[in-house]
């Protein structure tokens, strides 16, 4: 047995194992705070539903008294308990974010038109037909060669990634297969038709909403009902700047972009009305005191006409705080889903804003402020068309809406399925892109307003959170795992065990003899935790940190396998996985897993002796592939153990080794990704990540000696564009990883934000910071609205779509692969506070100015001569000045060229860029 101390805290999860979250305010109260605790609670982040509102029963009364319509409405105030203290305009955020961004839900449009693709129909077991898509494209012009596929059922679309293989060829029934459609009424057969372009083009538009139509009601201070607040001709001078924020006002006669239902050519919907582009986004707004006004009709039938018929609607209500507030109950609209309610503070020149959603509206974000008041205008802009876009599209999912686009959709498929048998034999492949100009298709389908066709984004540009940082330039050596030590990165090799930190020369801690494949340091334990080898002579291994770091600090012989031989842990030999709890205030319980055996042990400072105790044996029918363990809420004899295997995820007791069924997995090729423990408001939740799948399920405790893991309202589950490896939770994000892209979504309901295209991608860790691996970065275009062109030539390629390609590389030479690192602070939108030093950290150099005041670390910089940056500023003058036309010096080329070497030489300049918005 190996002695341990008796004070024991808190622990770091494995990178290896994937991470986890957990709600802070939940751990604060059960365990004592810590620096430690602050970076877990960071990591796992606090997730609780109620960030986006409760569901209450709204009432209010006419100017008469008399009781309004009643309605059930998600309320988001902003409120959140200890936060409502918070200074107006000093909050930071990252997740504000298009959810389920536009470039990314239009995949036909984007990669398929135009190009050589192909069409297969056929009929699934049931006799309901479906449509494939499939296309070979090169993703983001990154020299990543892809199969795009679409199907196309009734139930809706499923997009997927599939990886290209020269030497694999890829079936149409493997592709199916991939999207859990293995049995078949009728084989797919493909399709020679010209028009099928159009008819999918069609299929498409039923996903959504591309182009937005928002209602802007005017209310003043007192106004109750919705007939007084139609019946204001004009508004107030706050009003006014409100619009004008908003987006610009636009002449309606002759307007020739998105209309949204306005006519444009007689006026009888109004002269002026608010037009902008968000993020490639057109939105027109349907201004109650721009629209037709009638002195004989007191309800405004003309205006209800357009507002009471627009998902969103925004209502600016004069008046003090303490004045009536507005409800949903006041307007009688049975298709206006969400109120965003805006009120002007004059004293701080500030907004307020509030959120009512219908109930059955699903989860959307960016969750409102605490208090939810912006001193920011622009802020308050971009915050406003966020939120009102990602709710107009999360309406799209309630039943009243969803119901009837899946019945369009069903006769749409149907009905193109009955014309297109008949003739499938009469056409030849040849005639798809001569008989059917894609172009004018394209081109057709982008002046309609059916799809994205501008380059206007918000009015700054931010830094995404997502963005990663040059840890380590030219890395030479294959990882096989790593964890985070401070600022420091523990890396296995190839060549042994290596200690990494920015700017500074590898330290090697263990020689190649030791071959570690999964390995935890826990610095507030004084702890590392190792896997090693593999087969039977397979062992956990466990050093003292600081006894490790002092063999740095002193220089001594490299350890090598055969020196740790009393560091082998007992009952661990022949493992295959191991897994640790997440948090603890009192043990540290570590479950190994031996072929279809899981041996589960503690160590206490309770306990007599100070050691790993053998607690039980555990067997399963097969060995586990995934493994995490789930903390009870009481910590007496609730705790369990989630494992995958087979076709399934089991829970496991960890107290008397009964197992419970918690998902079956339907499919004939599973493979498992992770078990993610999820703490939402103190209960525990698993995302089970398998295939292209990420579902959620809640376990409620123990009853009666089983958990409850049925189906619940709060169960949700989406679907990956790509298979991934590796799933990293950081709240408010969940990333998964593949061989060459990092897919972006939310936490609390899936939607995609972004995807950052990395070749040869490599998670490294995960832990705190997230590092990997990947080859020189490519600066290409991102996926955003920016790769669309004009509207005058949507096909003509701008400035952001002109692919940069890697410099070709010399023959026989290998590609340089880096290490980069996204700053855990960055995603969780606060600072973290490092509970240990980073063993490397280098010395700090400090001198005393004239004030007294120490200066800052020394920090080196470029070397460049005087002569060299005063040409380079002479030039960038000119650039400034527009005067480059007149023909450059050599004086002036040189420090340029130099400049580019040197920049090609700094591994800062080699971070991957995951957004254009930079460019």
């Amino acid at each position: 047995m190996l002695s341990f101390p008796c004070a024991l805290k808190w622990k770091y999860w494995s990178s290896f194992s994937f991470v986890m979250l957990v709600d802070l305010c939940t751990l604060m109260k059960r365990f004592y705070s810590s620096s430690v605790s602050e970076d877990l609670g960071c990591r796992r982040g606090e997730f609780s539903r109620k960030h986006y509102g409760s569901v209450e029963l709204l009432i209010s009364s006419d100017a008469d008294g008399a009781i309004q319509r009643a309605g059930r409405f998600r309320v988001e105030n902003g409120s959140s308990g200890e936060n409502t203290d918070s200074t107006p305009g000093t909050w930071h955020r990252t997740d504000v974010h298009l959810e389920n961004p536009e470039y990314h839900t239009r995949w036909y449009f984007k990669y398929f038109l135009g190009k050589v693709h192909q069409n297969y129909i056929g009929t699934d077991a049931e006799k309901n037909p479906f449509f494939l898509s499939v296309v070979l494209s090169d993703q983001n012009n990154q020299r990543i060669p892809q199969y795009h596929s679409i199907l196309w059922r009734k139930t809706g679309t499923q997009k997927i990634c599939l990886p290209y293989s020269p030497t694999k060829t890829l079936s149409v029934k493997s592709i199916l297969s991939a999207m859990s459609l293995d049995k078949f009424e009728k084989s797919p057969r493909e399709i020679f038709h010209p028009e099928i372009q159009k008819d999918l083009l069609v299929l498409e538009e039923q996903e959504g909403s591309v182009n937005f139509k928002f209602g802007v009601l005017y209310a003043k201070d007192g106004q109750l009902t919705d007939d007084e607040m139609f019946s204001n001709e004009t508004g107030s001078e706050s009003f006014q700047r409100f619009l004008h924020l908003l987006g610009d006002t636009i002449t309606l006669k002759g307007w020739s972009g998105y209309r949204g239902g306005l006519d444009t050519k007689n006026d009888t919907t109004g002269t002026c009305s608010i037009y902008t582009v968000f993020q490639g986004h057109e939105i027109m707004f349907h201004v109650s005191t721009m629209l037709p006004y009638s002195r004989e009709n007191k309800q405004q039938v003309e205006r209800k006409r357009h507002i009471g018929n627009d998902i969103v609607t925004i209502v600016f209500q004069e008046g003090e705080e303490s004045s009536p507030v507005f409800k949903p109950s006041m307007i009688r609209s049975h298709f206006t889903h969400i109120f965003a309610l805006v009120r002007y503070n004059k004293q701080n020149d500030s907004y307020r804003l509030k959120i009512f959603s219908e109930e059955s509206v699903p989860l959307f974000g960016p969750p409102l402020p605490s208090p939810p008041v912006f001193t920011n205008h622009q802020e308050f802009r971009d915050f406003v068309l966020v939120k009102l876009i990602n709710g107009e599209k999360a309406t799209l999912e309630t039943p009243t809406f969803s119901q009837k686009r899946q019945r369009t959709l069903d006769m749409l498929i149907r009905s193109l399925y009955q014309d297109m048998m008949p003739d499938l034999h009469k056409f030849k492949r040849s005639v798809i892109l001569k008989d059917c100009n894609p172009n004018a298709l394209k081109l057709k389908t982008t002046v309609k307003g059916d799809t994205t066709a501008n380059l206007a984004t918000t009015s700054f540009c931010k830094k995404e959170p997502w963005e990663s940082q040059s840890f380590c330039s030219n890395f030479p050596h294959e990882v096989v795992c790593a964890d985070s030590w401070g600022q420091s990165l523990l890396v296995s090799t190839d060549a042994g065990i290596l200690l990494i930190d920015d700017g500074q020369p590898s330290v090697q801690v263990f020689d190649k003899t030791l071959q570690i494949k999964q390995m935890n340091v826990l610095e507030a334990l004084d702890l590392l935790i190792a896997r090693t080898d593999k087969g039977k002579e397979s062992r956990i291994l466990v050093f003292r940190l600081s006894a490790v770091q002092k063999d740095i600090e002193t220089k001594k012989v490299i350890r090598s396998k055969y020196d740790c031989r009393e560091n082998k842990l007992e009952r661990t030999k022949g493992c295959h996985l191991y897994a640790i709890n997440t948090h603890h205030g009192s043990e540290l319980r570590i479950v190994v897993a031996i072929r279809n055996k899981l041996t589960s042990l503690l160590s206490s400072p309770e306990s007599p002796v100070e050691e790993f105790q053998y607690i039980r044996e555990i067997c399963l029918s097969d060995p586990p592939v995934v493994m995490t363990l789930v903390d009870g809420p009481t910590g007496d004899s609730d705790n369990m153990i989630c494992v995958a295997y087979r076709h399934q995820f089991d829970l496991v007791n960890e107290s008397t080794g009964e197992s419970y069924r918690l998902h079956h997995v339907e499919t004939n090729r599973v493979n498992f990704v992770a078990a993610i423990d999820v703490y939402e408001d103190g209960e525990a939740g698993l995302l089970l990540c398998y295939n292209y799948i990420c579902q959620y399920r809640k376990i409620y405790p123990f009853s009666g000696g089983s958990p409850l893991v049925q189906p619940s309202a709060y169960d949700f589950h989406f679907s990956w564009n790509q298979v991934p490896y590796a799933v990293v939770c950081a709240f408010p994000y969940v990333l998964a990883f593949t061989t060459d892209s990092i897919e972006i979504r939310l936490v609390v309901n899936g939607n995609l934000v972004h995807t950052a295209v990395v070749p040869e991608l490599q998670l490294v860790a995960s832990r705190s910071d997230i590092y990997f691996k990947a080859t020189a970065a490519v600066s290409g275009p991102s996926d955003s609205s920016k790769e669309m062109g004009s509207k005058s030539s949507p096909q003509t390629p701008t400035a952001y779509e002109k692919p940069e390609f890697p410099l070709p590389s010399l023959e026989g030479e290998v590609p340089c692969k880096n290490l980069y690192k996204i700053p855990l602070s960055n995603l969780v939108g606060r600072s973290i506070e490092r509970p240990l030093k980073s063993p490397l950290a280098p010395k700090v150099i400090t001198t005393t100015t004239s004030s007294g005041i120490t200066s800052l670390p020394v920090m080196h910089s470029l070397s460049l001569s005087r002569m060299e940056i005063k040409e380079i500023a002479s030039r960038t003058r000119k650039e400034l000045l527009g005067l480059l036309d007149e023909p450059i010096t050599k004086t002036e080329s040189a420090p340029k060229l130099k400049k580019v070497s040197r920049r090609q030489s700094d591994p800062k300049q080699g971070a991957v860029r995951s957004s254009s918005s930079d460019r």
